[in-house]
């Protein structure tokens, strides 16, 4: 047991300096964008129609902290984001981050990690039954879908089925919400918009999330069952499902375990494709806008740092789960180092 305490208080400072670290690299990155953000407000008020002088950008400068040296302001930051979860004001939109995203990342992590709930709670069965199938209709049948899921690219999926929807019902299904519950609080019947208009970027996001999953879960399968331990344990009279979930599922699972948060960052790759064409109004589109459209490194940098902050989370997580599947994982870090 207190192999284990050191296990875990090792793995979350291990994701503590993790975050120290990505909050570094995403402040740099921010920092490193053509002009600050004082040059950029001051720029947009010269096209409303004002006067801008260099006492005008200095005097905004100072005011948004930005003549500190850069360490300080880093570690301003950091301090604020790690202590109070404040991300500070949008760079162009002179909002709090805070505000701007509320509920919209929890959203779109939310319909993230839904999507790979869905992806593998069909992925893993399917993958451990193609593998050991000897049934060549089924295994072809189940690599057909995999290939097919894989070469689909998601945004030709969602216009697919917007324009079927279109055709068939009179509804593009975009959005998350219909229009009259956009606004307003949420309520039952809020949610139950929500959920009828959700599942649809759930199941795009999933479709290649089950096929990637499938090829992987069905590879480790067969790589498991034709090792000596399966062998063994057939000689010792194990069969069915007893000897697969007890000995090469249990082992090939760790694998997928693991790279939950990997997943999870993939998935999220796909969300702002797929926001743009079903206009969601989410993180992901927030995230396209701060960077291709407005260059608002500030709202960017916090979209790119909580979504790292998810996978850091996940990871630290599926590393406690792994190590209770599997002992010998904390065993061999806490003994060997």
């Amino acid at each position: 047991m207190l192999q284990f305490g050191q296990f875990v208080v090792s793995r979350a400072f291990m994701a503590i300096v993790t975050l120290l670290m990505v909050s570094f690299i995403v402040f740099t990155l921010m920092e490193m964008v053509p002009g600050n953000c004082a040059e950029r407000y001051v720029a947009f008020k010269n096209t409303q129609g004002g006067q801008v002088s260099v006492a005008d950008i200095e005097a905004e400068e100072r005011r948004m902290g930005l003549d500190k040296p850069y360490v300080i302001r880093w570690v301003n930051w950091v301090g604020n984001v790690f202590l109070r979860g404040d991300f500070g004001d949008s760079c162009i939109l002179r909002v709090r981050i805070n505000d701007l995203l509320g509920q919209k990342f929890w959203l779109s992590l939310g319909i993230c990690l839904t999507s790979l709930v869905f992806a593998y709670l069909i992925a893993i069965p399917a993958g451990i039954f193609s593998a050991s199938s000897n049934n060549p209709t089924v295994n072809n049948s189940i690599r057909f879908i995999s290939y097919l899921g894989l070469a689909m690219p998601n945004f030709l999926l969602a216009l697919m089925i917007m324009l079927f929807s279109t055709i068939v019902y009179g509804d593009s299904l975009t959005g998350l919400f219909s229009k009259e519950f956009r606004d307003a609080a949420w309520s039952y019947e809020r949610v139950k918009d929500f959920l009828s208009r959700a599942w649809l970027p759930v199941f795009i996001l999933g479709w290649s999330a089950t096929a990637f999953a499938l090829q992987t879960v069905r590879a480790l399968m067969s790589d498991e069952n034709g090792k000596l331990y399966v062998t063994a344990a057939k000689a010792r009279g194990l069969s069915g499902g007893q000897l697969l979930w007890r000995y090469p599922a249990r082992h090939a699972l760790g694998p997928i375990i693991n790279s939950l948060g990997f997943d999870l960052n993939r998935v999220f790759n796909e969300l702002p494709i797929v926001a743009i064409i079903l206009t969601l109004t989410e993180a992901g589109a927030l995230l396209i806008e701060a960077l291709a459209r407005s260059n608002d490194q500030q709202l960017a940098g916090a979209i790119i740092f909580m979504l790292t902050a998810s996978i850091v989370t996940l990871n630290f997580v599926t590393d406690i789960l792994l190590a209770l599947i599997d002992p010998r994982v904390w065993r061999s870090i806490v003994g060997g180092g």
